[in-house]
């Protein structure tokens, strides 16, 4: 890892910034970028060779379950959603598909997610998605929680995704990743088959050049690129006694004029308000810039997904996935979210009780035994108390 910009650097270049063009690193800024524009006061991206224009900040409807704040959110310029098969057991898909049917299916765009390993299960899970979203066709749909090229690339799940193109119900077909994202990244951007990426992407993982780069050569390449967990965590601290600048976050991530849009979820109104107004100036003062700590070895909740702890741990288990429903549990407080996650998992029953002592050393320094057996303790949780 290369070190990452240092705050007093990074403080000169945004108040250059602020005169006419922000410079990070070898990146230029929205404020010089061909691809930004304003309508209606609203700062815009277009997504790549989708030719979508998006505004900068959109909604992630995973966690909401007031349709309220999707309809706020849609009133007040957004206008792309973000969701997937799995969230809040399909009732996600549900709630949006009551209240989309009563717009103009051209007013909005919409994405979601599915998972699998076959035709029969990726179809199968479409399907359902599209009868819950009451739609025709969705704007994005991507192949969910891809870890490795293999996975992008697995024949039969690009040609299942290529025949819901072909039928005309996706118009546009993408990849998420939380872990081991330069990789998935490049795959995808050199597939010929998917159009979007959407990779895990905030200010803490600015030291990450190849993540940079490979972001970099998607965007060359036409691919939109949207970024999610751009909040880090919401939380440096597991009390929730110490909470990141979220506003200053996002606006972070929207340095880099190849993040088209982002897509941060919300479970309060006032949380959106706060996006609304990063949606009209991503421009950052001197106290947001500090608040991040760009300058401090702090780790927060936030796993980078570098999947270098794997090798590590004797027992192979998917340390990533399970430091990300840490996150949701305690960063978030979605509970329901967290269990959801552990349990497509499928872990053992107490993985770390038969090692004396844990070998993996996390490049974030988490202890990483600590936090499996902390949030293992959600698994002996009747899954109907977290709902």
């Amino acid at each position: 890892m290369q070190k990452s910009l240092d705050r007093r650097n990074f403080l000169k270049l945004t108040a250059a910034g602020a005169a006419g063009g922000l410079l990070l690193g070898n990146r230029t800024a929205w404020a010089t970028s061909n691809n930004t524009f304003r309508q209606n006061g609203i700062i815009h991206r277009t997504l790549g060779k989708t030719g979508m224009k998006l505004p900068v900040v959109n909604l992630g409807v995973m966690r909401v379950d007031n349709p309220r704040i999707v309809t706020m959110a849609l009133d007040g310029g957004m206008t792309f959603l973000d969701t997937a098969h799995g969230y809040q057991n399909g009732r996600n898909e549900e709630m949006l598909g009551e209240l989309l049917k009563n717009r103009s299916r051209d007013s909005f765009y919409i994405a979601t997610k599915i998972r699998g390993n076959n035709e029969d299960e990726l179809m199968g899970q479409f399907n359902i998605s599209m009868e819950r979203l009451q739609l025709d066709y969705v704007d994005i749909l991507y192949l969910h929680a891809s870890n490795s090229r293999e996975h992008v690339l697995q024949e039969e799940r690009l040609r299942t995704l290529s025949k819901i193109k072909e039928q005309g119900r996706a118009r546009f077909l993408g990849v998420t990743t939380h872990s081991n994202e330069p990789e998935v990244v490049r795959a995808a951007a050199g597939s010929g088959v998917y159009d979007v990426v959407c990779p895990a992407y905030n200010f803490q993982m600015e030291q990450l050049q190849d993540l940079q780069q490979a972001i970099a050569e998607a965007a060359g390449a036409g691919l939109g690129v949207i970024a999610m967990k751009t909040m880090a965590g919401a939380y440096w601290d597991r009390e929730r006694q110490d909470p990141i600048n979220t506003r200053a976050a996002l606006k972070y991530a929207l340095q880099n004029e190849n993040i088209h849009t982002s897509i941060p979820g919300v479970t309060a109104f006032h949380e959106l308000e706060d996006n609304f107004d990063v949606n009209r100036d991503i421009t950052m003062t001197s106290d947001e810039i500090s608040d991040l700590r760009l300058d401090q070895a702090q780790a927060g909740m936030f796993c980078f997904g570098c999947e270098s702890c794997k090798a590590q741990c004797p027992k192979n288990l998917p340390v990533p996935d399970i430091m990300r429903s840490y996150m949701y549990a305690y960063g978030y407080r979605d509970l329901s979210l967290a269990r959801s996650t552990m349990d497509s998992l499928e872990l053992p029953e107490n993985p770390c009780n038969s090692c004396d002592s844990c070998p993996v050393k996390c490049v974030r320094g988490f202890d990483v035994a600590h936090k499996i057996r902390d949030i293992g303790r959600l698994q002996h949780v009747p899954s109907d108390f977290l709902t």
